[in-house]
């Protein structure tokens, strides 16, 4: 329970943070042109709202907010806010003042290029946000990586990598001729886009094609196993009281050699031999409880810490096929890089930038009937948040998020401020500004699309993450 509160309140915290900002935008750059803004809500506020400075109880209090043009507030359900914005149909589909004769203070009266950059204000605002964390963070803790020199043994990989040329072992120290500097999981994506990969093989540097039609990132990261890991022996690190290792004598220091008579090297070889083989049989409908506990069941060799014996050991996971041991990772080398006020934002927008190109790139995977199945709501977003508080990476995170906001309100949807600005271009080209009838449907069209969006991204949810609580 605490770590589901530890979550929500940095999502509370980081939606809240963005909201304001993103809205803050628009209202800054109407400001600027001269707009009226009767309205900037963080959350919506349909039918009630759970602050406002125009409620009687903050005017009493406060008097002089009782005259002021914009009235602020936080509404009550919490997907996103607004700023309603004098002269201009948008999510409060008030369409009584677009009856009316415009007025100079009005978004209709003013020029195209203003209007743009009253609708461009939140997503540059994301942006900006964005730069600014990336380069405090770099500031405040500077950057730790991963050489990928430092991964002496190379790498593992599955069968669709071997079919393409890479050999267990090999490091990729290149893609396209640029040099690939440190292991991440950005590795995949590199990769994934790649033309050519040069790999480092028993000290010499290979060449390798990738498929004339590219590699899917979203395939590569839901292939069990993975496309590539780093070789890691199979050690036990330690081994939880009373687990199935435990009860079965598998002691801290152990290297398990084989299980059920396969040979065991590695523990992506544990994987293959009987986690993701696991899974397919369980995951069959002719699946007995006999069958569950004959898989449970294994015969493992391990030799001891000191290596002067080998034990065959029975192993018989727990009903949630865990063997109770914590995996022995190797230490890699890290670097630390260190950054003052004069290069942390220049860092820092680099850095940004990187994120940027990657979040758009894998947007077309959304598209495909697995890249459906991946969108997720507030659930998923709160997910991603540890469940211990850590600044740095809460900031990381919301930086993250903001780039997100950014490039899913660019969108040419209608209703969102992509599809504003849209509006704005053909209004631009062909002088002619569309009917307010025209703009009510598309502004319905719009939230038509954004609630089927968003239904949809719930029911992922209920799907990955409610109903196996129920254990459905």
């Amino acid at each position: 329970m605490e770590t589901v509160l530890i979550k929500t309140l940095q999502l509370l915290c980081c939606l809240s943070l963005l909201v304001v900002l993103h809205e803050g935008g628009h209202f800054g750059f109407a400001k600027l042109f001269g707009v009226k803004v009767e309205k900037f809500f963080m959350f919506f506020d349909y039918k009630f709202k759970l602050f406002s400075t125009k409620s009687k109880w903050f005017t009493r209090l406060f008097p002089r907010f009782k005259d002021k043009e914009t009235e602020y507030g936080i509404g009550w359900i919490p997907l996103g806010g607004y700023v309603k914005i004098a002269g201009m149909i948008d999510e409060s589909m008030d369409t009584e003042q677009m009856k009316q004769p415009a007025q100079p203070n009005e978004f209709r009266s003013k020029k195209v290029w203003q209007r743009f950059f009253i609708m461009f204000g939140g997503v540059l605002m994301n942006l900006i946000t964005a730069w600014v964390i990336y380069s405090l963070v770099l500031l405040a803790w500077g950057r730790d990586y991963v050489p990928m020199t430092s991964i002496e043994n190379g790498f593992q990989y599955n069968e669709q990598a071997h079919e393409i040329g890479f050999q267990d072992g090999d490091i990729p120290v290149s893609a396209d001729g640029k040099e690939i500097v440190e292991f991440s999981t950005a590795i995949m994506r590199t990769i994934s886009n790649a033309n050519t990969v040069t790999v480092l093989r028993q000290g010499e540097e290979v060449v390798l094609t990738m498929p004339e039609d590219g590699l899917s990132l979203l395939k590569m990261l839901q292939a069990q196993p993975q496309f590539l890991q780093p070789l890691a022996e199979a050690y036990i690190d330690s081994v939880v009281p009373g687990s199935a290792a435990a009860k079965a004598g598998i002691e801290k220091g152990m290297r398990m050699l084989s299980v059920n008579g396969k040979t065991i090297e590695t523990w992506a070889d544990f994987d293959n031999e009987v986690t993701f083989r696991r899974e397919d049989v369980l995951g069959s409908p002719d699946c007995t409880a006999a069958d569950s506990l004959k898989w449970r069941t294994l015969n493992a060799v391990f030799a001891s810490a000191d290596g002067s014996r080998t034990d065959t050991l029975c192993l018989q996971l727990d009903e949630k096929y865990m063997m109770g041991v914590t995996r022995h990772i190797p230490d890699y080398k890290t670097e630390h890089l260190s950054y003052n006020l004069w290069n942390c934002f220049p860092a820092g927008l680099s850095y940004g930038w990187r994120v940027l190109k990657s979040y758009v790139n894998d947007l077309k995977y959304v598209a495909s009937a697995d890249g459906a199945k991946s969108v997720g709501s507030f659930i998923t977003i709160g997910n991603i948040f540890p469940s211990a508080w850590n600044w740095q990476q809460f900031w990381m995170l919301t930086a993250f998020i903001s780039i997100i906001l950014a490039v899913m309100n660019i969108l040419p949807i209608p209703g969102l401020d992509g599809g504003h600005i849209v509006l704005l271009f053909y209004e631009g080209i062909t002088g002619k500004q569309p009917s307010d009838k025209a703009m009510e449907w598309i502004e319905k069209i719009g939230i038509g699309i954004i609630i089927a969006l968003m239904l949809l991204a719930l029911s992922n949810d209920i799907r990955n993450f409610i109903l196996p609580l129920f254990g459905l």
